[in-house]
């Protein structure tokens, strides 16, 4: 049902010697051509045969499509539209109503605004936190105080093998560390919650409410895709949603410690994250 919360929602081949997406200029009909008859005068038992490359190609691509997850797509790009100014926790909603126990939320708990709109929908959701093994002590801390408020049922994912050689800050560090691991703690889901917005970042300027994400074979669900940071600073003091302690010291976007600094005044929030490089995505959203 509805409240006054300002979120609105309490509660191969393809033919004889041709290789596919080639050109073949003659064909082996030998099983269906008899000497002297049809376009092989000479019996040979060959015939000339024109196939376009361009074509052949597209038509592959088109076999390549699932109608159903075609039909996904468009679905979700439609109900996207719908959602573009809704309020976040009609949109939480609608995703557990859709996807049930095959919904999962990711957080890097940097803050706790969507865990809060979506545990009012449903107490039991799946929270997924990647433990990257490079965290502020005060991120780790600040996930266990998150815990014990919501009684979260959580899920910790950690590095997979092979971490140890790609050391945080490293080009392939989130790979191993973030990507991986959540593929991993979202294998069997058919959707995923985010904290995404719009004004993090150039590369999400354009995120959608909802889609269906090719790279990750799931429907991808950002409810605040829309949210400023005022907004969540706004919603947190509304709400009484506990804040991480490194805010108070300028961190205003909290990544793995080695890669991440306070923002000074009139950078913009996302500035300390990896800010000796010209890296802006960890690879979860690209």
């Amino acid at each position: 049902m509805y409240s006054s919360r300002s979120d609105g929602w309490s509660g191969g081949t393809t033919g004889r010697g041709c290789r596919t997406g080639t050109r073949c200029s003659r064909v082996d009909r030998t099983d269906q051509l008899a000497p002297g008859t049809g376009p092989d005068p000479d019996g040979r038992g060959r015939v000339d045969v024109k196939l376009s490359v361009v074509d052949n190609r597209t038509r592959l691509a088109e076999l390549a499509v699932d109608p159903a997850v075609a039909e996904l797509r468009a679905e979700m790009a439609e109900q996207s539209a719908a959602f573009e100014t809704a309020p976040a926790g009609l949109v939480v909603a609608w995703a557990v109503e859709r996807f049930g126990p095959k919904l999962a939320l990711s957080c890097s708990f940097q803050e706790a605004v969507l865990i809060d709109i979506a545990v009012a929908v449903d107490p039991d959701i799946e929270v997924v936190f990647l433990d990257t093994g490079s965290h502020f002590a005060e991120t780790l801390a600040y996930v266990e105080t998150v815990r014990d408020r919501y009684d979260l049922n959580l899920t910790v994912a950690h590095p997979v093998a092979g971490a140890e050689d790609h050391p945080c800050g490293t080009a392939q560090c989130c790979e191993f560390r973030k990507v991986r691991p959540l593929r991993q703690a979202l294998a069997g889901k058919d959707g995923w919650l985010t904290g995404l917005k719009r004004s993090d970042a150039p590369t999400r300027r354009r995120a959608p409410i909802v889609a269906y994400d090719d790279s990750w074979g799931m429907v991808k669900v950002n409810p605040l895709a829309t949210w400023t940071h005022e907004d969540l600073v706004g919603y947190a003091v509304d709400h009484d949603v506990p804040q991480h302690p490194l805010r108070a010291e300028g961190y205003l976007s909290i990544g793995c410690a080695p890669t991440t600094r306070p923002v000074a005044e009139g950078e913009h929030l996302r500035a300390g994250r990896w800010s000796d490089s010209d890296k802006v995505e960890c690879g979860l959203h690209l």
